[in-house]
């Protein structure tokens, strides 16, 4: 998939790009794989640890640039989109930083791909864009359409665009784990609210996913995987069984439980082993013909994936087992 092939990663520096490079960089053999985020003591920093393969390439650039990112592009085969701002609390009080790396980022890598005739471009979105009730989810919601209905854009032409929608990742920057971790030394956890469930999955995970739906993409597909569940009461007794929980309410912009599909998108997704496919909903797209290309099955009427009636949930050592590298 990769062999003598180009790549890009936006914000490359972060949780999922470090690992992204790792895995790819170990298993596959890209002729180039570009970095691009606009923080160069994050890229000198990423150099020191070690990623320092020849095929690496480090490009200072913001994704509201849409010239710099143009001149990235150039000669690039594939990009994967991962630079957003993510923290729920930073994006609700600074909402047009939010939109304008979010959403007119987005628009950014729309255009410059295809004038660059970059032939696959997968953005990573997350639960949080469905049925949003906070300024990240609504902006990640607007740019997973912007993906999608990028590919009418293409029309004929060679770029094609898809997303992947996934949970919580356990131990990035910024999620509750290295937080809990962190209080676990005070001898107290506070927890938002005991009745609170999540997706979640490893960094590992999310780099296999995004793969896996590369080689499987056509353009136009919303990926889902199958994930696990996770109260949040739970989690915090199996990171630290012996501290004392406090409830402190929930805060704005949370929800009690995520959704990955919702009822109305499940109308128009198919089902795989270990995934679910959303198709766009606009005139032009055949799920029958897709399904018959693809397999896959229906999704019943008025089925919901949430965290809450999730079939899969993680134990406790699941759990620990997941988080031991992170201490």
């Amino acid at each position: 998939m990769f062999r003598d092939k180009v790549v890009l990663v936006t914000g490359g520096t972060g949780s999922f790009g470090k690992k992204f490079t790792e895995v790819v960089l170990r298993d596959y053999h890209p002729k180039k794989l570009i970095i691009f985020s606009r923080d160069e003591l994050k890229q000198h920093e990423m150099r020191v640890a070690g990623f320092d393969h020849p095929a690496l390439r480090y490009f200072i650039g913001d994704v509201r640039d849409v010239d710099r990112l143009r001149r990235a592009l150039n000669g690039v085969d594939i990009v994967i989109h991962a630079a957003a701002l993510k923290q729920v609390p930073a994006c609700e009080y600074n909402p047009i930083e939010a939109v304008l790396t979010n959403i007119v980022g987005a628009r950014n890598v729309i255009d410059a791909a295809l004038d660059r005739g970059v032939k696959q471009v997968i953005a990573l979105s997350t639960d949080k864009a469905v049925n949003p009730i906070n300024l990240y989810g609504a902006t990640k919601l607007v740019a997973e359409k912007l993906f999608v209905q990028a590919n009418s854009y293409s029309g004929s032409g060679p770029t094609r665009f898809s997303c992947v929608r996934y949970g919580n990742v356990v131990g990035s920057r910024g999620s509750v784990i290295p937080l809990f971790l962190r209080q676990k030394k005070s001898g107290k956890i506070t927890v938002t609210d005991a009745r609170m469930t999540r997706f979640w999955i490893t960094l590992e995970q999310g780099v296999a996913f995004v793969l896996n739906s590369l080689a499987q993409m056509e353009g136009g597909e919303i990926f889902v995987p199958k994930i696990p569940s996770m109260r949040l009461m739970d989690l915090a007794k199996a990171i630290a069984p012996d501290c004392e929980m406090e409830i402190v309410g929930i805060r704005p912009g949370e929800k009690l439980h995520e959704v990955l599909l919702s009822e109305d998108g499940a109308r128009n997704a198919l089902e795989y082993a270990d995934y679910f496919v959303i198709l766009p909903a606009y005139h032009g797209w055949d799920q029958n013909a897709y399904q018959r290309r693809n397999g896959g099955k229906a999704c019943p009427e008025g089925f919901r994936y949430g965290s809450d009636t999730n079939s899969q949930w993680l134990t406790a050592d699941q759990l620990r087992e997941m988080v031991a590298h992170l201490g």
